[in-house]
């Protein structure tokens, strides 16, 4: 084996082009967790709950598997279809914009990574079901005294928890 000393050195471009580009794989790998966590547990959810028929499983907690063509808390549902279209179109645009702003990120913090590659999964995986089904895959449902939340999954719970980090950030000093 060769000592270091005869090893050629990698020029330092090639060096900076990788680092550059961590944010755009970081980020898009939390994104394929997150779709395939995403579709996972609505194929779960899909083969083994029974259409709005509730599972308890405690006192604040359902499973209930719920068909969402709108968006959300099933905003525009009742539209006619239109908003299929327009959904995914909102949905592509959206989602490439998120990629880009990955592409672009210089030195930025791990929260701002992980809170892009969120919304990203989060997006693709309700695209996914909107675009193949015809709606999105819903089955998580809390409620509390007679209240229900609107029933959400793990896609809109990536979307929800990258927002909250991307306001978090946005306070962040300059």
């Amino acid at each position: 084996m060769a000592s270091d000393a005869t090893m050629p050195e990698r020029p330092q471009e090639a060096i900076v082009i990788n680092r550059s580009r961590a944010p755009l794989i970081v980020g898009l790998a939390v994104a394929v967790v997150v779709i395939a966590l995403d579709q996972w547990t609505k194929a779960l959810a899909s083969a083994n709950l029974s259409y709005a028929s509730p599972v308890v499983l405690t006192s604040w907690f359902n499973l209930t598997l719920a068909h969402n063509t709108g968006a959300a808390f099933s905003f525009l549902a009742d539209a006619g279809g239109w908003q299929r279209t327009f959904f995914i179109a909102v949905a592509v645009t959206v989602c490439a914009a998120l990629v880009i702003w990955l592409a672009r990120l210089r030195n930025p913090v791990w929260w701002q990574v992980l809170a892009l590659g969120l919304v990203l999964g989060g997006g693709l995986g309700n695209l996914w079901d909107r675009a193949v089904l015809g709606h999105v895959v819903d089955f998580i449902s809390l409620h509390y005294d007679g209240w229900y939340w609107p029933a959400f999954n793990i896609a809109d719970s990536a979307i929800s928890v990258g927002a909250v980090l991307l306001v978090f950030d946005s306070f962040r000093a300059q």
